[in-house]
């Protein structure tokens, strides 16, 4: 028996249709039955045909790993896809190293950077130090040829303080028209500054939260302007598989493993209607919406979390 067989036979069992498994897994009806009758090459490619009949197994009840390995002669082994992101203006540097690699064989890579940055960041410092120093003396001069322009007011001595003095008086009864009027003016400008208000920051709302081991939860998106910016970053020093996609076009944003070597990952969704993230390790990444962090509708101890975010754009 084949795995397509057998995914078909625990389906079965299950009591499950192709549209309930459709609904429950998010998997395309025509790829599940692909998987069934054992026609793999009509998947988009090995990774998703691995991890597409992982889902499936996952949603009958099957231990995914032990089917894996069971029928890994057959099932395709993954390899790293470029994928081509449109909407985001960037170029994340291409990792073509095995899948067995691991995390540690970038330890000596990112040991070489952070030596590079203290080496830059102390070569800074140090010219900075050197023009602060060079600069100090020549800080008075300005200051010294101000104090001696016009020495010729000197000479007028009190017939110009008289002079002053009579001006003022003439001009006390208009003092409190003046300050009115600087009021007024104040008041003006205090106006103008209050309506250029800042755009009010994205709402983020919980519409429906996940449950079980693996929690779908959807979101809304509010008030978010016309300009929509989605910012992945690193929580912390773990990697976390990530999936993002618009759900209406199925549009690939990032497929791949994400750290602090991707991050910050920046997209444009302000043409979007609903975006899909599958996250292996929320505890390791942070999304913000427009500068505004989302918080996890479920606790972070669920650490693979599926999200839908709709966005609403602002009237």
């Amino acid at each position: 028996m084949d795995v397509g067989a057998k995914l078909k036979e625990a389906r079965l069992a299950s009591g499950l249709s192709l549209d309930t498994l459709q609904e429950t897994t998010k998997i395309q009806k025509r790829y599940l039955v692909a998987i069934e009758e054992g026609n793999l090459h009509i998947l988009p490619g090995k990774f998703y045909a691995r991890a597409f009949i992982k889902e499936y197994a996952n949603a009958v009840g099957l231990d995914s790993s032990e089917l894996v390995e069971e029928y890994k002669e057959e099932i395709p082994t993954t390899e790293e896809e470029n994928v081509q992101y449109t909407r985001i203006q960037r170029t994340r540097k291409s990792n073509n190293s095995e899948k067995g690699s691991g995390f540690s064989s970038l330890i000596p890579a990112i040991i070489v950077v952070l030596l590079i940055i203290g080496i830059v960041f102390v070569a800074w410092w140090f010219i900075r130090e050197n023009m602060a120093e060079d600069g100090a003396a020549p800080i008075e001069e300005p200051q010294d040829n101000v104090i001696i322009t016009n020495p010729d007011n000197t000479g007028s001595g009190s017939s110009a303080d008289n002079q002053d003095e009579e001006a003022e008086d003439d001009n006390a009864n208009e003092d409190g028209t003046d300050e009115a009027i600087t009021e007024e003016d104040d008041a003006s400008d205090d106006s103008s500054d209050d309506s250029e208000e800042e755009p009010s920051e994205a709402e983020i709302t919980v519409v429906e939260e996940g449950t079980g081991s693996t929690p779908t939860s959807t979101l809304e998106i509010n008030n978010a302007g016309d300009e929509i910016t989605i910012t992945l970053e690193s929580a912390n020093t773990n990697d976390t598989w990530l999936e993002v996609r618009d759900e209406n076009s199925n549009e690939v944003f990032y497929n791949a493993n994400f750290n602090e070597d991707n991050s910050p990952f920046e997209m444009d969704a302000s043409d979007l209607e609903t975006i899909y993230f599958n996250i292996g390790n929320v505890q390791a990444l942070k999304i913000l919406i427009n500068g505004v962090e989302l918080e996890y509708p479920v606790e972070t101890s669920k650490v693979h979390q599926k999200l839908y975010l709709n966005i609403n754009k602002a009237e």
